[in-house]
């Protein structure tokens, strides 16, 4: 019996999938209808990957620096990120005690360290090292989480995330 091997097929369609172009505004289609910041999720390099994730320096943090748990907004709704105690750089390289912000949008409190944080409507990439972002969120109530991740966007765990709850009026 032949053995197949799928793993390049495979490698070939995440990379597709991952790419993007670096003008283009992220589209939601779910609770974010827009985002006004470049989301581009670069494809990852293989050699990177079996790099170990860098540490989290003591003390550092995520935060919202413009909202507050359980406060009611309007949307479209500015959102801030704040990083103290650990550099934000842009993706595409590993480099010590640096990374890059995402925003998950009803999509949990964290993402597990070492997991790629995916990019898709509720999962939204800030490559460029971008500070904020302008959302759409439908009426109701929505958990917003901040979470921090490597050059090649893997996730720093709960140490490196925060989470609130809004309410859109």
């Amino acid at each position: 019996m032949k053995k197949v091997s799928f793993l390049p097929l495979a490698l070939i369609i995440g990379l597709a999938a991952c790419s993007g172009s670096g003008d283009k505004a992220a589209t939601a289609e779910t609770t974010a209808a827009t985002v006004s910041a470049d989301t581009t999720h670069k494809a990852v390099d293989s050699p990177q990957m079996s790099t170990a994730l860098p540490d989290v320096p003591a003390g550092a943090k995520v935060f919202f620096k413009n909202l507050k748990d359980g406060e009611t907004v309007k949307s479209p709704l500015k959102v801030e990120f704040g990083v103290e105690g650990i550099a934000l750089d842009t993706a595409g390289t590993i480099k010590p005690a640096s990374g890059h912000h995402h925003l998950l949008i009803d999509a949990g409190d964290s993402i597990a360290a070492g997991v790629v944080v995916i990019k898709d409507s509720t999962h939204l990439h800030f490559g460029k090292a971008q500070t904020g972002a302008e959302i759409n969120l439908t009426p109701g109530e929505h958990k917003l989480t901040l979470q921090y991740a490597d050059g090649i966007h893997r996730s720093y765990g709960a140490k490196l995330a925060a989470t609130i709850k809004v309410k859109v009026k």
